[in-house]
């Protein structure tokens, strides 16, 4: 194999690899063992007509593709490692010349990771987060748990108000005609949750129970049933009960009942010191992510597109992840949301370049301050993954390999930096 290397304007490189004929021959017999079921010769049974009598009768490129892509699966990443390049994107591979007998030649376009010049980064100034907490926290707090415990009891004599939880029948119409799903008995419905479409919810407001209703709503433009989007529809419905929440007394049987207390006040110093934790925590995240966005505007780089869109890429496969979690697919999720991919991808551009110009920034810092991690730091954080997955810590670093625990200390490091930024920046 041999390498030619071409770097391009805005941290861009082209690698053009010429991989021997030989090697090129076997990749076509692996081709050919591979394929060869799939050719009917006659006077052959299936998948025994010699790879010269297929090559003559479907004409020598049948086998390329699969021999091709063994080839580039075989020398890449040699190329790669042996351009001495840090590149960070996929290679965009294009075959420049492929025959059988001769030399195959392929090239890569990859991105190549940016320089970063930082500008001013140690005594950054910015305002300090405090982290106080309000009696209107500590109320909100009160409520939250309050509406926590609550119970739903049965209203009759009065009308529906936002915030019950009303049981209803309904059918829907479009143009007098019932519609696919338009029909539920005995559904329940928290009014002012929007759950459903239009002013649904606020035309049931006023209306005793079983009272027969006549609802008339719009569906939206972007409604994933594309039958009914945009489409006006009347609703019949039925308000077979009314439940209003009832929130229990601030007193002290609440105290004894939510916590391990005694008395409402002693709850509510314990709960002012929860919140106290929390948002000196908040307070602590804050003060970094102000001193880091500092710093970043401070530097300067020039962003490969190819970096962006790996990174974009990267972020939607972790959204499909957490969608397959949930049971949903990421068509299920966009059709859902009337989201398109095109639209999901520029909607998470600004968050992947603010990620990537952070992380690059970090490391900048790292080796202008030569930060290194101790191997004990290493083995600290081995032990708590080794913890988390009930493993044995030896395992867990046999596991993660040279190149997991490159990335560990890479991240370590990374923190490092952060800390030494925010311990030399000055919060006022």
């Amino acid at each position: 194999m041999s390498l030619q290397v071409e770097k391009l304007e805005k941290n861009m490189a082209k690698l053009t690899v010429e991989v021997p004929a030989e090697q090129f021959d076997e990749a076509l017999k692996t081709s050919y063992k591979k394929n060869r079921g799939r050719f009917n010769i006659p006077g052959f049974r299936k998948g025994k007509a010699p790879q010269a009598l297929i090559e003559k009768m479907y004409g020598p490129g049948v086998l390329y593709e699969d021999a091709v892509n063994e080839i580039i699966n075989q020398t890449y990443r040699d190329a790669a490692k042996e351009s001495g390049l840090d590149i960070v994107s996929r290679p965009d591979i294009e075959v420049e010349k492929v025959e059988k007998g001769q030399n195959v030649v392929y090239t890569a376009l990859v991105a190549l990771k940016p320089e970063v010049t930082l500008g001013e980064y140690k005594g950054i100034e910015v305002e300090r987060a405090r982290p106080e907490v309000t009696d209107a926290d500590l109320e909100a707090e009160l409520k939250k748990v309050q509406e926590q415990n609550s119970r739903l009891v049965s209203v009759e004599d009065r009308p529906v108000e936002n915030g019950d939880q009303v049981v209803i029948d309904f059918d829907g119409y479009i143009d007098g005609i019932p519609f696919e799903g338009g029909k539920a008995e005995d559904y329940s419905l928290t009014i002012g949750s929007h759950s459903f479409i239009d002013t649904f919810e606020d035309q049931l407001i006023g209306k005793n129970r079983e009272e027969e209703v006549e609802v008339q709503v719009s569906f939206p433009e972007s409604y994933h049933a594309k039958e009914l989007a945009g489409k006006p529809a009347i609703f019949k419905v039925v308000i077979h009960e009314i439940k209003a929440k009832e929130l229990p007394e601030l007193d002290d049987e609440f105290a004894g009942e939510v916590s391990e207390f005694e008395t409402l006040e002693e709850y509510k110093a314990d709960l002012k010191a929860k919140l106290s934790e929390t948002k000196q925590k908040q307070a602590t995240t804050e003060n970094e992510n102000n001193v880091l966005e500092k710093v970043v505007a401070n530097a300067s780089m020039e962003i490969p597109e190819a970096m962006i869109e790996e990174q974009i890429s990267g972020t939607l496969e972790d959204y499909a992840r957490r969608m397959q979690s949930q049971g949903l697919t990421m068509e299920q999720y966009m059709q859902f949301t009337g989201m398109t991919l095109d639209k999901l991808r520029e909607d998470i551009r600004p968050q992947a370049e603010k990620r990537i110009r952070t992380r690059l920034v970090l490391e900048a810092v790292v080796a202008a301050e030569n930060i290194e991690v101790p191997e004990e730091a290493i083995d600290a954080e081995i032990e708590k993954m080794a913890t988390l997955y009930k493993m044995d810590a030896e395992k867990t670093r046999e596991l993660m390999g040279e190149t997991g625990l490159n990335r560990m200390r890479e991240d370590l490091a990374v923190q490092e930096a952060i800390d030494f930024l925010v311990a030399e920046a000055k919060l006022v």
